[in-house]
């Protein structure tokens, strides 16, 4: 799509904007930029190039899921400030 393609006003009424001829105008100029590196990037040779979805590889940080001891529902409720028939008890905090 050449830069005299885009239709600015359209783009804008999608977008829910509200502008003025000159900011038309200037942002007709940084998109037809930004299709012109468009244009630039696929002159490149990618074909022994892997898609990917990231530029470096992502690796999950989050550990395990496996099932290990805690705290018996006696030790829980000893650290309770209030409780009772074996719940906590906490402030409303909804009015």
């Amino acid at each position: 799509m050449a830069a005299t393609e885009i239709d600015v006003k359209y783009v804008a009424h999608l977008a829910r904007l509200a502008l003025t001829p000159d900011e038309e105008k200037k942002l007709g100029a940084q998109l037809g930029n930004i299709l012109g590196y468009i244009e630039k990037l696929r002159e490149l040779d990618v074909t022994n190039v892997e898609p990917t979805a990231h530029a470096v590889p992502m690796v999950n940080v989050t550990r395990p899921d496996e099932v290990r001891p805690s705290l018996s529902h006696a030790e829980a409720m000893r650290n309770a400030p209030r409780q009772a028939n074996g719940l906590f008890i906490v402030p409303k905090i909804v009015e």
